[in-house]
């Protein structure tokens, strides 16, 4: 919700669940620029990005919430995850998390990649598991400069490989500054 109003934020998000939508972000953007980010099961469509950009500019007006351009659209393959339904919602697929602070139990690693099982525990103090994806260090070009690449499912073991399969942390979902979707493309 960055650089938004708490108040303009929650009256942003009762708006768009009262028509039906599930509120991702939103957030003010150079130019004046106001993103909302919207989903529902199903996925959404231009009609609902429609929908949702009649209703809000309507209620802008009402509630002199200063804006020049709205832009509502879908969280896209790569959805952010920022609440603790999105954990719940996405239990099972494959996401890419950046902490605050390294993690002891990833090997010191802030930014780690896996299936997501599950998230549990009291409001506010809820807990995040992940089953951690094989990883390959490869070097990039330049002295000193290495760089971390996902293992593709299938491909050979190599030596240079750090052997994450199926290591499962937990931390709190305080913990996590962004997390995201890892991108399924079926064709």
């Amino acid at each position: 919700m960055a650089g938004v109003a708490a108040g303009v934020a929650g009256t942003i998000e009762r708006t768009v669940e009262g028509l039906g939508y599930e509120f991702v972000d939103v957030e003010r953007l150079a130019g004046g620029l106001l993103r909302v980010t919207i989903d529902r099961e199903g996925g959404i469509g231009l009609t609902d990005c429609e929908r949702v950009s009649r209703q809000l500019s309507h209620l802008f007006a009402v509630e002199d919430v200063d804006y020049a351009r709205l832009e509502v659209s879908s969280p896209g393959l790569d959805r952010p995850l920022k609440r603790a339904r999105d954990y719940e919602r996405f239990a099972g697929s494959e996401i890419q998390v950046q902490l605050y602070a390294p993690l002891a139990t990833a090997g010191g690693r802030k930014r780690l990649q896996g299936r997501l099982l599950d998230v549990g525990g009291a409001a506010g103090n809820e807990r995040v598991r992940l089953e951690l994806a094989p990883e390959v260090a490869a070097r990039s070009p330049g002295p000193g400069r290495g760089r971390t690449l996902t293992k593709k499912a299938g491909a050979k073991r190599k030596a240079s490989e750090v052997d994450t399969a199926g290591v499962v942390v937990e931390f709190s979902l305080a913990d996590v500054d962004k997390a995201k979707l890892v991108p399924e493309l079926n064709f």
